[in-house]
């Protein structure tokens, strides 16, 4: 379909929705001449995030054997410095009552 500029303009909103709906490309010509061409937007295929980092880690070693010789921070209580400037609340102590 061809469309002369000034028609273009006054039926533009009105041409997107038959592209859209049709998917036949309008040509907006000046003085004869064409200058531009409307066309449908094809979907773009969606990639599956499945599987979007195989190949981009080496695994060196065991990684089912547990870990020896090591203390973890969160075991003993020393993580504390992670949350800093988080705004998180320190937890409370427990509250033991009183025997007396």
């Amino acid at each position: 379909m061809k469309i002369t500029a000034t028609e273009f303009k006054a039926k533009c909103l009105k041409l997107m929705d038959e592209v859209a709906k049709t998917h036949e490309p309008v040509i907006v010509t000046k003085r004869g001449k064409p200058i531009a061409k409307l066309v449908p937007i094809e979907p773009e295929e969606r990639k599956s995030w499945f599987g979007y980092m195989a190949g981009t880690i080496e695994i060196t070693g065991d990684i089912m054997a547990p870990i020896e010789d090591e203390d973890w921070e969160a075991c003993l209580g020393e993580e504390a410095h992670f949350y800093e400037g988080l705004g998180v609340a320190e937890p409370k102590p427990d509250k033991k009552e009183d025997p007396s």
